[in-house]
């Protein structure tokens, strides 16, 4: 009985032991990789860079008083095209009380001094007339009076100007503001009762409306120190708009700044370019925009796709590897490349390979089996539990 007990509980060892030989070689047996390959091609390949950036009117002119005082009408709204000279609002003059009493004071003393110069005058022509006294002294008299009338004309027309924004003769009134270009209006930052400053010598003065041409149109971005060096002027450009759909419009690079400015650790350098404006499209200022930038073009070079590249971890040089003999074989061997530009998605290859080569596919990974994913699910699930 011993000895029948004795060798059952060896049969079960054996047993154990081989169904754990064969569990083990099953979980860690995998099945071979079949490596695929690809055959370099011929193709253009470019080069690119994108700046990004936004469309504004070539020129953009702000339209400034010539006198202080208050917003009393706008004629008319944003975005209405106008011509040189449209009205576009009315000032009224808040004139400045001590400026106001000095004028009115010239004007006094400008009034007195052609009175008295009118009586000497009016002496100094009868005494003329009856030969009393030279011509020369009558011309001086004369001078004197004619002088006295003028000032007081000139006092007169600057106390109508202090007090109503213009002399009664003008055929401009300051309190006028017209447009000096024509284009449409961008803005007007003022409302009807805003007190405006006039422009002079020691301040910008109060911005009334903004004009543009929104058929001229730049496009204004920036590019990374590393890609300007690259730019030319007179480089195409291709701008896409944010906030127009399916559409590219073609420009010319025409400035790239000499300076740079650093942001975010990086330094910038500011380009622009014309931009074609399409007849049917109607562009606004301030789109953001996108401009894609050819840096190096190459025609009918052979390229492969950059994803067969490798890099040796101690040289960093790229290299392939290519099929010895039949690729049934699975038989492989190394081949470092002098590789020229690439897009992103080909790289350009200047020796190294032919186009008969068959390189491998080094980094393609094992599909993942749907019910294998599933048991990994429930297992990680059970495990949670």
């Amino acid at each position: 009985m011993n000895k029948i007990v004795k060798y059952i509980l060896i049969s079960l060892l054996v047993l154990g032991a081989l169904w754990a030989a064969v569990f083990f070689i099953k979980s860690n047996s995998k099945s071979a990789i079949t490596y695929e390959t690809s055959k370099p091609f011929i193709s253009n390949i470019e080069k690119k860079t994108v700046a990004t950036g936004k469309v504004v009117p070539e020129e953009e002119v702000e339209i400034k008083p010539q006198i202080s005082g208050i917003i009393q009408k706008i004629y008319l709204e944003e975005g209405a095209k106008v011509k040189a000279g449209d009205l576009i609002a009315l000032i009224k003059v808040v004139p400045n009380e001590q400026s106001l009493n000095q004028s009115r004071g010239r004007v006094r003393n400008a009034e007195l001094a052609l009175n008295n110069v009118k009586i000497e005058f009016d002496r100094n022509k009868k005494l003329f007339d009856k030969g009393v006294i030279s011509s020369q002294d009558y011309n001086t008299i004369q001078l004197q009076y004619n002088q006295a009338e003028q000032e007081l004309k000139n006092s007169r027309a600057d106390y109508q100007i202090i007090r109503v924004g213009s002399s009664g003769g003008s055929s401009s009134a300051n309190t006028n503001i017209r447009a000096t270009v024509a284009g449409t209006i961008l803005e007007i930052p003022v409302e009807e009762g805003d007190q405006v400053i006039q422009s002079n010598n020691f301040n910008d003065g109060t911005t009334i409306a903004s004009i543009a041409d929104l058929s001229k149109m730049i496009f204004e971005g920036k590019v990374d120190e590393g890609e300007v060096g690259k730019l030319k002027v007179g480089t195409p450009l291709k701008i896409s708009l944010g906030a127009v759909e399916d559409v590219e419009l073609d420009a010319k690079l025409k400035f790239i700044a000499p300076k740079g400015v650093e942001e975010t650790g990086a330094v910038q350098f500011r380009i622009e370019g014309d931009v074609e404006i399409k007849d049917d499209l109607f562009i606004r200022a301030g789109y953001s925009a996108n401009a894609s930038i050819v840096l190096e073009k190459k025609e009918d070079v052979l390229v492969i796709p950059e994803a067969l590249l490798q890099f040796d971890k101690k040289t960093d040089e790229p290299y392939v590897e290519v099929a010895n003999g039949n690729v049934d074989d699975q038989k492989f061997e190394r081949k470092n490349l002098e590789i020229g530009i690439s897009d992103g998605v080909n790289v350009e290859i200047v020796s190294g390979i032919t186009e008969e080569d068959e390189v491998k596919q080094w980094n393609k990974t094992e599909p993942i089996k749907i019910g294998d994913e599933n048991k990994k699910e429930e297992d990680s699930e059970e495990s949670e539990e």
